[in-house]
């Protein structure tokens, strides 16, 4: 039986204290796709959980990676194990979130430098972890991928995809509160509450206003990825997660079909992964202190271009709009094998579910490691472990329930109907079980069909819907949510055309300029190291409209273009 089992573990926690802000017989900390996956699962499984999240949904490592659903064959040859997790969640992920997946498919591309006896060990891995694969005759991946450098040895294609982070981490969200599940946003925890040798609960603030806040519980998952050792830390628990950096680069358009990955041993700038109108190319690997530093460096940038040339000739003529960072959460079994690495792509790409309990601490689990195309895995182990103690055995069933309800044709037609061609899809897979409410505001309102958004095809009834939704709090949310600001202009044009629209909210806002100003600064921070080009030029657009029209202040000076 579950340690909680048949006991009422409010009184059995804390007495039955109502001096409690939040109370749920599990609090998940970190809002990331493991997170709110395992909100889902614990909610289905008519648990009460709530989940604390310190900026929004997917702010972090869940929206800052290359948004490849793994097929499982990079890590085939290294990690057997992970490629045949990700071979299976791969396939899952598939049937129950079709709308935040396109099933593009990917390609190994061995180059004529690359070793030979690589490619035979990696046929039979493959093989070994069940991943589909079969080879393209050449002459028919260049005729399907004209950019594709011209003396590849062999091309094999394998069920890769491409996923949206933010898309699928919210669709998880709002599945788990339609069972009940409750997310907060913007309440950093600082501190877990300690009672003797168990874990009761957590304490914290909120981020905007610096209110405190108080939340109990029978148990605590910390899922806070990389934060997810200062956390422990609270508690004297240590915890062996290696924060790894990696950088990416978006370009303006859809330079592959496929997603390409180079054939070899996994390293820096080894593939490339279309998204809609644009293409993601990454990444590289650094160990980093802490948890925030996602900046991406120029350094980065120019290493990334040099190594492009091994799947893309001539990568330089090609338009990058913006670099990117985020820091992995890798876990280090030293408490295991002392020996085990502690560097970058060394370490394994595996996952962990540590109860400490064995450290003299209950009440308290971590979850570590793992890959985005694992997410749903993990939160069902974890969610196991959790009903497990809490005497309720019920089983698993985000394998089976499809997360997002399909869209009806009579959606669709109306869509087709107040909508340009080219917004339909989008729209209704961003806006989910909204999408119906902004299609009648625009049926209603023809001035609300118009596009605030013209790269990522935002309208205006989608923003202002937006905008009054209780879980956002300023344009960087709005972004997260609808997409507006991260196509070709990078908010240049959209920034400012939401603004008004903020007005009508002004008590959860910022003022005009210093809401502005912050979402110009986040876009600003992966702008800067690709300025050269047509960018820069953009760029040069962009400081005429806010520092000569709207009078913002000139900031620093941009760099010379150094690739004339």
């Amino acid at each position: 039986m579950g340690l909680l089992a048949g006991m009422d573990w409010r009184l059995l926690i804390f007495g039955g204290d109502k001096m409690v802000d939040y109370w749920a017989e599990v609090i998940i900390i970190g809002g990331g796709a493991t997170g709110v996956g395992l909100l889902r699962d614990l909610s289905m499984r008519g648990v009460t959980a709530l989940l604390l999240e310190q900026g929004d949904l997917a702010h972090g490592t869940s929206s800052r990676f290359h948004g490849l659903l793994h097929s499982g064959a990079r890590y085939a040859a290294k990690d057997p194990l992970s490629a045949a997790e990700c071979a299976v969640e791969n396939s899952i992920l598939k049937r129950i979130a079709p709308s935040c997946i396109v099933e593009c498919g990917g390609w190994f591309v061995q180059m004529a430098e690359d070793d030979p006896e690589y490619t035979e060990n990696w046929l039979q891995k493959c093989a070994e972890a069940s991943i589909d694969l079969r080879e393209i005759p050449l002459q028919d991946a260049y005729a399907q991928e004209p950019l594709l450098r011209r003396d590849a040895v062999r091309v094999f294609e394998v069920p890769d995809a491409a996923v949206d982070g933010f898309k699928l981490v919210w669709a998880n969200a709002h599945s788990a509160a339609a069972y009940g599940g409750v997310y907060k946003t913007y309440h950093q925890v600082e501190k877990l509450v300690r009672e003797g040798n168990r874990i009761t609960g957590v304490c914290g603030r909120l981020v905007r206003t610096g209110e405190p806040f108080k939340a109990m519980s029978a148990v605590v998952v910390n899922a806070a990825g990389a934060w997810a050792p200062e956390l422990a830390a609270t508690v004297g628990v240590t915890l062996d997660v290696v924060a790894d950096k990696g950088t990416l680069l978006a370009f303006n358009q859809r330079l592959f079909q496929r997603v390409i990955n180079r054939l070899r041993a996994p390293g820096d700038g080894d593939i490339f992964v279309p998204h809609e109108s644009i293409t993601v190319f990454g990444t590289t690997s650094q160990s980093v202190n802490s948890p925030g530093d996602n900046v991406p460096a120029v350094a980065d940038v120019e290493k990334l271009m040099k190594l492009g040339e091994g799947l893309l000739p001539e990568i330089e003529r090609f338009r990058v709009i913006r670099a990117f960072a985020g820091v992995r959460p890798l876990y280090k079994e030293t408490q295991s094998d002392p020996k085990a690495p502690d560097k970058g792509r060394e370490v394994s790409r595996g996952f962990a579910i540590i109860d400490h309990q064995e450290q003299g601490v209950s009440g308290f689990l971590s979850i570590v490691g793992g890959k985005f195309t694992t997410y749903r895995l993990m939160a069902e182990r974890t969610a196991d472990q959790v009903t497990h103690k809490l005497g309720k055995f019920l089983p698993c069933r985000t394998a089976e329930e499809t997360i997002l309800p399909e869209i009806s044709p009579a959606l669709k037609e109306l869509a087709q109907k107040v909508l340009p061609w080219g917004a339909v899809t989008k729209m209704l897979e961003r806006a989910g079980s909204e999408a119906e409410g902004i299609l009648h505001d625009i049926e209603s309102d023809s001035a609300k069909g118009q596009m605030l958004c013209e790269c990522e095809m935002v309208s205006l009834a989608e923003v202002e819907k937006t905008v009054a939704d209780e879980d956002v709090h300023c344009l960087s949310d709005i972004r997260r949510k609808t997409r507006l600001g991260m196509g070709t202009c990078q908010g240049a044009f959209c920034g400012y055309r939401a603004l008004p629209l903020l007005r009508r909210e002004k008590n959860k806002y910022a003022p005009f300029r210093e809401e502005l100003r912050s979402f110009l600064d986040q876009r600003w921070k992966g702008i800067r190291p690709v300025l050269w080009g047509a960018q820069l030029r953009e760029t040069e657009l962009a400081r005429g409209i806010y520092g000569g029209l709207l009078r913002f202040g000139e900031g620093s000076t941009c760099p010379r273009d150094r690739r004339k």
